[in-house]
């Protein structure tokens, strides 16, 4: 049986167990902004509770997985909304609480293509598994941008990422799904056009098993996964590097689609 809801900022389609989660701001490059991270954790709720399904897969529409956080929204704010927020995110759409807010622990994976940037690199690596399509690239935008990347460094170590994790998280370069699955970030590379195929193949594998043990398996790993990524938060949280002068004119000079002036250290 399938069931479908097209036309919204996160498709949603159930073909039989498999659930396929596609986010639809392919004119932005699926960047996300309040609402698409609203829009994807009301799509995972769905999931969640809905009996027939048990595993999805989260891709993006258009060229790109993602290109990341929406910048004119979610890293220009004022001040004021920087310090009543908290961060750059709104209230109630921090990307790091998509999956840890579970009931009943199923399975996500994420079947990313073209570019996944940023914010969305922590969205992929806290799926449970990864199939990327070969020659996606990837990168930890968020270096360049002022904000540190220790959540993300943290992410890749709990995947195995080891010494490229550092280089990753400092360097702040693309790297390929190639590269990522060498340093065991990632399950399985693609051939071109075969990445969502490739996923199915791997969703269909894992609902072969009886779903309470799937969970189980699935809730253990996301607890120590989030117990670290909030230790990582709560360390990094009191730097409140989105009011520095550094981040304020990284944000800006990528908006205004220039090279960032010499960067002060404050």
């Amino acid at each position: 049986m399938t069931q479908s809801q097209t036309g919204t900022l996160v498709d949603y389609e159930r073909d039989g167990e498999i659930v396929t989660l596609t986010l639809n701001r392919p004119d932005k490059l699926n960047a996300f902004n309040d609402e698409l991270v609203g829009a994807l954790s009301d799509a995972l709720h769905r999931f969640d509770m809905e009996d027939e399904a048990q595993i999805a897969i989260i891709t993006g529409r258009g060229r790109a997985f993602s290109s990341g956080a929406d910048v004119k929204q979610r890293q220009l704010r004022s001040r004021e909304e920087f310090l009543r927020l908290g961060g750059p995110q709104g209230r109630g759409t921090h990307s790091a609480d998509l999956l840890t807010r579970s009931v009943n622990w199923k399975p996500v994976i994420a079947a990313p293509h073209g570019y996944v940037l940023g914010l969305s690199v922590g969205i992929v690596l806290e799926c449970d598994l990864i199939v990327a399509e070969e020659g996606t690239r990837f990168q930890i935008t968020e270096t360049s941008r002022g904000l540190g990347a220790g959540r993300y460094w943290g992410i890749m170590q709990f995947r195995g990422g080891g010494a490229f994790a550092m280089e990753a998280a400092l360097a702040g370069r693309y790297f390929t799904a190639e590269e990522a699955l060498a340093a065991n970030l990632i399950n399985r590379v693609a051939p071109r056009g075969r990445y969502l195929d490739m996923a199915r193949e791997l969703a269909r594998d894992v609902v072969k098993n009886p779903p309470l043990s799937v969970r189980s398996t699935v809730r253990t790993r996301r607890w120590y996964m989030d117990r670290m990524t909030r230790e990582i938060m709560h360390q990094t949280a009191p730097e409140r590097l989105y009011l520095s002068e550094d981040f304020q004119e990284a944000a800006r000079a990528f908006t205004e689609k220039r090279k960032p002036a010499k960067f002060k250290g404050r």
